[in-house]
């Protein structure tokens, strides 16, 4: 009876090793997968934030060149009203001088499609 309860006495603590490796195991496991998640959340914040810079240097260079532009367009049109201003000034006598040479100096004629009815 010694002997038998002896091997059941050693078959459970086999069972007991086996079980705490195996708990041993799964805590590893656990381990290594939280491990392996932190270390790919680094890997996409990183990525993440390489991404973010390379937009923001290309949306600058856009929006920057698109300034440069505006800037550009604004230039030309103020150079544009003033080269109106100018002919509008150097003009608007002569221009007003016909008009009122039209407008004052009436001449009387009979108009070519007039018919003196008989």
């Amino acid at each position: 009876m010694t002997s038998q309860s002896q091997g059941i006495h050693q078959l459970l603590q086999a069972e007991k090793r086996a079980k705490d490796k195996l708990e041993e195991a799964k805590k590893r496991k656990a381990k290594r997968l939280r491990q392996a998640k932190e270390e790919a959340m680094a890997e996409i914040d990183q990525y993440r934030m390489q991404r973010d810079q390379e937009f923001r240097q290309k949306h600058a260079k856009i929006m920057g060149s698109q300034s440069n532009i505006s800037e550009e367009i604004e230039a030309q049109t103020l150079e544009k009203i003033k080269e109106l201003n100018g002919s509008y000034n150097k003009s608007m006598e002569s221009v007003i001088n016909q008009l009122l040479s039209i407008i004052c100096d009436v001449k009387p004629e009979i108009h070519a499609n007039y018919r003196i009815a008989n």
